[in-house]
C-alpha cells in the first residue's frame, strides 16, 4: 500500500472541504483524496495498488444523522452510513421492504456486513479480474484508453446487459438492485450544496468512459436513500444465484416487487443484477407484464424481453438463460408471497 495522508473529518462541512482544497497545506493538485466509511472496499483496491488516494477522508462518524433509519408516512429513510447489518436487521425494513433486507443479509460475510455503510454498498468498484490485477495492463476502467482485456480473455462472469465497446465488466452489488425496483431517491452533499436523484440515474453505463461509473460530481457524497411506501414494497424479493451459498458474488439475482390485483399485474418492478454494467431495471419486461395474469407462462415471456438486447462473449452466453431463469422463479416466488 502506497502512503497516505488521513484526515478525520469533524462535521461533512468539513469533509467536503477538504475533498475540494486539501489537507493542512497540501495542496489539491498534488492530493487527490477519497472518502472513506466502512473501508471495506477502498482499503482493499488500495492494497492491491488499484486505487492510489493521497489523501483518506473518513466521515464514518459524522454524527447520528447518517447513521438513521426511519419508518415515514410514506416513505422509508436510510441514512449512508448504516452499516449493511443494521438496516437487513431492522424491523420495518424486514416487514415492509424485505427486498431491502434480503439483499443485505445475501452479501458478503457477518464481519463485512458489520463494518460496511449502505453508501459505501452501492459505490463499490468491479470484481472483474482484469480490472483489480495491475498486472494486466488493458482496462479501460481502471486505465482509460488501454483497451479491454475481458473481451477475448476470461468473461465467465461479466456482463451481457448495458456493455460498450470498451466494458463488459458487471456490477457487482446488491443492495443497489433493490435500490432501484423500489424507485429509491439518493440524497447528496457537495461542494455545490444539495441535491437529490433519481438512484436508477445514479450509475452511468460504460460507454466511451467505463472509468466514470457514477454521476456524481468531485466532492460530493450521499448521505442517505428515500424509498417510496407503495403497494409492492411488501410483495418484494430479491432471489441471489451464484457458485457457492455464502460470501459471493451473483452470477445473476434479481429484486422483484409486485402489486396483484386478483392474481394480475397491477405494477411490477424488476431490477436484475450479476448479468449488467450497473444496477439494471428491466422496464420493457415490466411493461410485458402489465395487466397479466402472472403465471409462468407469462413470466418466461417478460424474461425474454428482459434480456432481447444481450450482447454475450465467448463464457458468459449461460448468463442469458440463467438470467432469465432468475428473473421468473423470483416472479413466481413473489407472487406467492403472502402480504
Amino acid at each position: 500500500m502506497r502512503p497516505f495522508v488521513y484526515h478525520r473529518a469533524g462535521n461533512l462541512a468539513e469533509a467536503i472541504d477538504v475533498m475540494s482544497h486539501g489537507p493542512g497545506n497540501i495542496p489539491p493538485t498534488l492530493a487527490p483524496a477519497q472518502f472513506l466509511a466502512g473501508g471495506t472496499t477502498m482499503l482493499d483496491l488500495m492494497k492491491l495498488d488499484v486505487m492510489r488516494p493521497e489523501v483518506l477522508v473518513d466521515i464514518r462518524d459524522l454524527g447520528p444523522a447518517g447513521r438513521r433509519i426511519e419508518e415515514r408516512p410514506n416513505a422509508l429513510y436510510l441514512g449512508a452510513s448504516v452499516t449493511m447489518a443494521e438496516a437487513s436487521e431492522h424491523p420495518a425494513v424486514k416487514r415492509d421492504y424485505p427486498v431491502i433486507a434480503q439483499s443485505l443479509d445475501l452479501a458478503a460475510s457477518p464481519q463485512l456486513r458489520n463494518m460496511a455503510t449502505l453508501g459505501g454498498n452501492v459505490l463499490q468498484r468491479t470484481r472483474c479480474t482484469y480490472f483489480r490485477d495491475t498486472s494486466w495492463n488493458h482496462c479501460n476502467k481502471r486505465a482509460p484508453g488501454s483497451g479491454c482485456a475481458a473481451f477475448d480473455g476470461v468473461n465467465r462472469k461479466h456482463a451481457v446487459l448495458g456493455v460498450s465497446n470498451n466494458c463488459i465488466a458487471a456490477y457487482p452489488g446488491d443492495f443497489a438492485q433493490a435500490l432501484v425496483a423500489l424507485d429509491a431517491v439518493a440524497e447528496i452533499v457537495g461542494p455545490a450544496g444539495n441535491r437529490v436523484v433519481e438512484f436508477a440515474a445514479l450509475h452511468r453505463a460504460p460507454g466511451d468512459t467505463p472509468h466514470i461509473e457514477t454521476n456524481l460530481v468531485p466532492g460530493e457524497v450521499i448521505i442517505g436513500f428515500l424509498v417510496p411506501a407503495a403497494a409492492w414494497t411488501r410483495r418484494s424479493l430479491f432471489l441471489k444465484i451464484r457458485d457457492r451459498q455464502s460470501y459471493e458474488f451473483a452470477l445473476a439475482s434479481a429484486a422483484v416487487a409486485l402489486d396483484l390485483v386478483d392474481g394480475a399485474v397491477n405494477a411490477a418492478h424488476i431490477a436484475l443484477g450479476g448479468v449488467a454494467t450497473r444496477p439494471w431495471r428491466a422496464r420493457e419486461a415490466e411493461a410485458a407484464l402489465s395487466g397479466k395474469k402472472l403465471d409462468e407462462a407469462t413470466a418466461k415471456h417478460a424474461a425474454d424481453v428482459a434480456f432481447t438486447s444481450a450482447q454475450p462473449r465467448s463464457e458468459n452466453r449461460y448468463k442469458i438463460e440463467l438470467g432469465k431463469r432468475t428473473m421468473v422463479r423470483a416472479l413466481l416466488q413473489a407472487a406467492q408471497m403472502n402480504t
